[in-house]
């Protein structure tokens, strides 16, 4: 399994020291994307994100496509039921999965097919403590179209 530091990942593309870069305070893991088909418009963005001292994702970004997402999918009145969410909490030292079926970033609008083996970058915003919001870079592996997360997503 692939860990990103997005802290040390953040200083090292923009150049910045690590104590300037730390203030992100978050950690991802295993971020990856469905692999889509000729044709297919949208697909979803997964990993697992821990902030150690309690953030919230409140947007996220890509040049693969023209609108990303924040997502949420959960039943209601017996139908699965998505919809787009403003922000999502990041209880301090609590991962907070995004998979397949619950949380996740939405890709709508591509501007290509993704296939396997590619690698999608994504800007992540992340809101601190401080109410200051901070952009995370993460590149997210393209899996198969196919593809389930190792284990179910927990809430």
């Amino acid at each position: 399994m692939k860990t990103v530091s997005t802290a040390w990942s953040l200083a090292i593309l923009l150049g910045m020291s690590s104590a300037d870069a730390l203030a992100a305070d978050v950690d991802i893991k295993d971020p990856w994307v469905r692999g889509t088909v000729s044709g297919q418009q949208a697909t979803g963005a997964f990993m697992e994100i821990t902030s150690k001292s309690g953030a919230a994702l409140v947007g996220a970004s890509s040049p693969a496509a023209s609108v990303t997402e924040v997502h949420e999918m959960k039943m209601d009145g017996g139908v699965m039921k998505m919809r787009a969410i403003p922000r999502l909490e990041l209880p301090a030292g609590k991962p907070v999965v995004l998979g397949p079926g619950g949380y996740h970033v939405m890709l709508i609008n591509l501007k290509q097919p993704l296939k396997k083996g590619d690698a999608v970058p994504l800007t992540l915003q992340v809101e601190g403590k401080d109410r200051k919001i901070e952009n995370v870079e993460v590149r997210a592996e393209v899996r198969d179209l196919t593809a389930a997360p190792a284990s179910e997503p927990k809430r």
